[in-house]
């Protein structure tokens, strides 16, 4: 489905699921976006967890942090991938829940969180994140052929209609 004003088009959400969890997969790290209680955006890097992505995002973070404080106060928030590398970005929306659950937790530790968390697995201030989608936007499009989109604009001064894809899912 497309979206002719804005040139989006929207997949359905199995669809996009998949791409998601395409994208996600060989992005080390993502930027939180939370809400403080005064309204405040703060946008922190988190670790992406390697599992697969079926509509949620999991994070370990610090009972003590400002974005558990923040999520508290507002849980809907936003998580941003990049690959600057294949041109690629990810935007996903939702609510983040505080989760306490050893065996979730097991399944996401690795061994250098022991960097962040004194006490290993065992440590008492680990708070698990769940972001439990409601939306996301991706955008594709191959540097290559972007530079030389610029580089036929340039001399012929004509633009192009090809930006690459955006796509729309809601989950």
């Amino acid at each position: 489905m497309s979206d002719t004003a804005t040139g989006e088009k929207s997949v359905s959400r199995e669809e996009g699921v998949r791409h998601i969890a395409e994208i996600i997969k060989d992005i080390k790290f993502a930027l939180l976006t939370t809400v403080s209680g005064k309204g405040h955006l703060h946008s922190r890097p988190m670790t992406t967890q390697e599992t697969e992505f079926d509509g949620d995002v999991w994070f370990i973070g610090s009972k003590d942090s400002g974005s558990v404080a923040d999520i508290k106060a507002q849980p809907q928030v936003n998580v941003s991938y990049a690959d600057i590398g294949k041109n690629t970005y990810l935007s996903v929306t939702g609510k983040a829940v505080l989760i306490d659950d050893r065996a979730k937790l097991e399944t996401l530790w690795s061994d250098g969180y022991k960097a962040y968390f004194e006490g290993g697995i065992d440590d008492p201030d680990i708070q698990l994140i769940k972001i439990e989608s409601q939306g996301a936007e991706y955008w594709e499009g191959g540097r290559t052929r972007n530079l030389l989109q610029m580089a036929v604009a340039t001399v012929t001064g004509k633009t192009s209609d090809d930006h690459g894809t955006n796509e729309t899912v809601k989950l």
